[in-house]
């Protein structure tokens, strides 16, 4: 089997939502043939910046909505039939070429049964896999691997029995534990799946309730469906250094930088940490260089800046785009009206949108433009190309605060949902969730 990546990175799925895929993939090839006809060809436009900076865009216009995005239909496991989906953060989709064929594949942050989320521990990474962004997505055939395992769980802290002496699949730090707060502890976040020189590689974080918390990477000893084990450079923590952060239940030096995602570039492979740091990696892919001290990306900060999380990097048409999760804070203005920002938490700020950000760059390393809003609602996603170039976005609408959270909508969050974007041209140079309106924007994105 042979593969290289392509550029990276309404719960009504169903025929409904293969019926959107259709139309959106129909309406694209015929917009970008219209276009490749014209001349001289026309981009949208970007939108003026919101003032000051760090004000957040929420119009309508850049939320994931029906005639621009749609739930991927994805097998169920017998965990999702109750709800008739897959309960999914974190969602990440990218597509690869196989054997002269386009593999789609979808993973994410699940949780286990009678859990309402998906700590204080869950029970690994599951793979969809599908020949087309609309489907089928079958869970990938783990069976040969583990027949006794759910399809589809290609890691889990539950492995460490495969443990051997020179192959470690679960390192100590990964495993479960137990304390008397929380009981069983231990989850993995946000993973996600590449392929690279021939390989198939996972990048993953052991959350807030691990006895380690940070990112790690996985290699595949087989295909997509793994088997997999541990890179040589997490077998004793996370990638990077420790610092003080996370929760108070997190003990001191146990925090190190979350989100990891890995970018590649013809021979070369980078890892991306939250939220402004970076490493290449060892030609043999089993640690970064340098393991600690590690460069940060030259970018625009917001002042102050907030916590951002999901930091990945995403090329296209030769630019390179840094994209964070970001939440929009709402508060009261003087005039009594509503500011939209992307504040750090304080009084009178209530989370709304947990918002995808994005800055343009002609280096990988920076320097970064000063940030916008590329899509409401959708943070802590990732960027792609489909078999065809056409830029995508995941999207899952965070189930824990803010809009999604709120109990009329809560049962539409937490989804594999991905949306169409828009790029403004090489004068405009960025990318946005396909709009809908294209109007002059004001403070708070009114």
């Amino acid at each position: 089997m042979t593969a290289h990546a392509l550029p990276r990175r309404s719960l009504l799925a169903g025929a409904a939502g293969l019926g959107t895929a259709l139309a959106l993939s129909a309406s694209a090839t015929a917009t970008a043939g219209s276009a490749q006809d014209a001349a001289p060809r026309r981009f949208p436009p970007n939108w003026p910046d919101a003032e000051p900076y760090g004000t957040a865009d929420a119009r309508p216009d850049l939320w994931p909505r029906r005639d621009n995005s749609f739930v991927l239909p994805l097998e169920l496991r017998p965990r999702d039939r109750e709800r008739g989906s897959v309960w999914m953060r974190d969602t990440y989709v990218n597509c690869f070429q196989v054997d002269g064929r386009p593999l789609y594949v979808a993973t994410g942050t699940t949780r286990v049964p009678g859990l309402d989320a998906a700590a204080p521990w869950n029970d690994g990474i599951f793979v969809w896999l599908a020949p087309s962004l609309g489907g089928p997505w079958r869970l990938a055939d783990t069976s040969r691997i583990r027949p006794d395992a759910e399809k589809g769980k290609v890691w889990s802290p539950e492995f460490a029995s495969e443990n051997r002496p020179g192959r470690t699949v679960v390192a100590p730090w990964q495993q479960y534990w137990y304390d008397d707060r929380f009981g069983k502890r231990g989850e993995v976040w946000a993973p996600e799946l590449h392929h690279f020189r021939g390989r198939w590689y996972i990048v993953a974080c052991m959350g807030d309730h691990s006895r380690l918390v940070g990112s790690f990477m996985l290699r595949s000893e087989g295909g997509v469906a793994g088997p997999y084990r541990l890179v040589e450079g997490n077998l004793d923590k996370p990638f990077g250094d420790p610092f003080i952060g996370g929760p108070s239940f997190v003990e001191p030096g146990a925090y190190h930088h979350i989100d990891g995602g890995l970018y590649t570039e013809g021979g070369t492979a980078r890892l991306v940490l939250h939220n402004n740091l970076y490493a290449g990696f060892r030609d043999d892919m089993e640690d970064i260089v340098p393991a600690t001290g590690l460069p940060q990306f030259r970018q625009s900060p917001y002042s102050p800046e907030p916590y951002l999380e999901g930091a990945h990097v995403f090329k296209y048409q030769g630019r390179y785009y840094l994209v964070h999760a970001a939440w929009d804070r709402t508060s009261t203005k003087p005039d009594g009206g509503t500011r939209h920002a992307y504040d750090p938490p304080g009084p009178g700020r209530v989370q709304y949108q947990y918002n995808a950000v994005a800055a343009v760059s002609d280096r990988f390393e920076g320097p970064y433009s000063q940030r916008w809003t590329a899509g409401v609602g959708a943070g802590h996603n990732n960027f792609f190309t489909d078999h065809r170039g056409r830029p995508w976005a995941t999207f899952f609408r965070n189930p824990n605060f803010g809009y999604w959270a709120d109990p009329s909508r809560v049962a539409e969050a937490a989804v594999p949902g991905v949306v169409r974007l828009e790029w403004t041209g090489p004068q405009g140079g960025r990318l946005y969730v396909s709009r809908r309106g294209r109007g002059a924007v004001g403070e708070g994105g009114r």
